[in-house]
């Protein structure tokens, strides 16, 4: 009982926290997108009930599947299981290694659900967006964020991570992914600099395009070194950012933005609902 009423506790202070994190950093974005928009808008109002609809769901979902990062780190500790205990790493550098090898672990994760075409079929729903905004950064389907959950779990029990660590990675990741889905204009210059460290948008826009060589490149979400150490970076599209087609040459069809279709995507060959 002592042990379920502390995850509970842990997971509900997780929660908290992410959706301050998560409404802030939202908010900030898409007046950002107003003022000062990488590209021309194109369809928001189409895109946008079901890209937050499929955010809604993904919520509610992970309210009623009892997963969570934090369930897993606590578990780690309950057991004295992986190998910053096994090794006895201070809390600190436990943290940072914490924070670089599960951003290392999601770019991995993002690369096989490219490459299986089972993962890629569940993936593939988050890149039929035809265009690039703040709202595709939660568009993703259940089942993908199901297996993401378990896979970050494995992981953060392998490691032994601690749940700071976990609940600050949780947070990056999701800022990160709000980020560099925008449609903001940032100064090259500065877009230089930042990519430097972190994926900016002008980087990931890249990883959308409707031409697999550019949606098979950049895969990182906060991090922009794995793609350089790995060789999948690409600095800057065929063409413009501003003109570059975004989405995929299926499921591009304006229905396929409604909220029943983007569900059952994974299991159509096409935009007939009765493949």
């Amino acid at each position: 009982v002592k042990r379920d009423l502390l995850v509970r506790r842990h997971v509900n202070f997780e929660s908290q926290v992410r959706l301050s994190a998560f409404s802030i950093i939202f908010v900030v974005l898409v007046v950002l997108e107003l003022l000062a928009p990488r590209r021309r808008d194109s369809g928001r109002m189409l895109r946008w009930p079901g890209n937050l609809g499929i955010f809604i769901v993904n919520s509610v979902m992970m309210m009623v599947v009892p997963l969570s990062a934090v369930a897993a780190a606590l578990m780690s500790i309950e057991y004295k299981f992986g190998l910053f205990f096994w090794f006895e790493v201070a809390f600190w550098p436990k943290v940072i290694a914490s924070l670089i090898l599960l951003d290392l672990i999601i770019y991995w994760q993002h690369r096989v659900f490219h490459l299986f075409p089972a993962l890629w079929r569940v993936h593939r729903m988050h890149h039929t967006d035809t265009d690039f905004d703040v709202t595709t950064a939660l568009r993703f389907h259940p089942v993908e964020i199901l297996l993401s959950v378990l896979i970050k779990g494995f992981f953060i029990i392998f490691l032994g991570a601690p749940v700071f660590a976990v609940i600050a990675f949780e947070i990056i990741l999701n800022g990160s992914a709000m980020f560099n889905h925008s449609n903001i204009r940032i100064p090259l210059w500065l877009d230089r600099i930042i990519r430097a460290i972190v994926v900016t948008p002008d980087m990931h826009r890249i990883h959308h395009s409707v031409d697999n060589s550019e949606y098979n490149r950049n895969f990182g979400f906060a991090l922009s070194l794995w793609d350089r150490l790995f060789a999948s970076y690409a600095e800057k599209p065929a063409g413009s950012h501003e003109t570059m087609p975004i989405g995929l040459d299926i499921f591009n069809q304006p229905i396929e933005a409604r909220l029943d279709r983007l569900v059952t995507q994974p299991f159509r060959k096409t935009s007939n609902p009765d493949d």
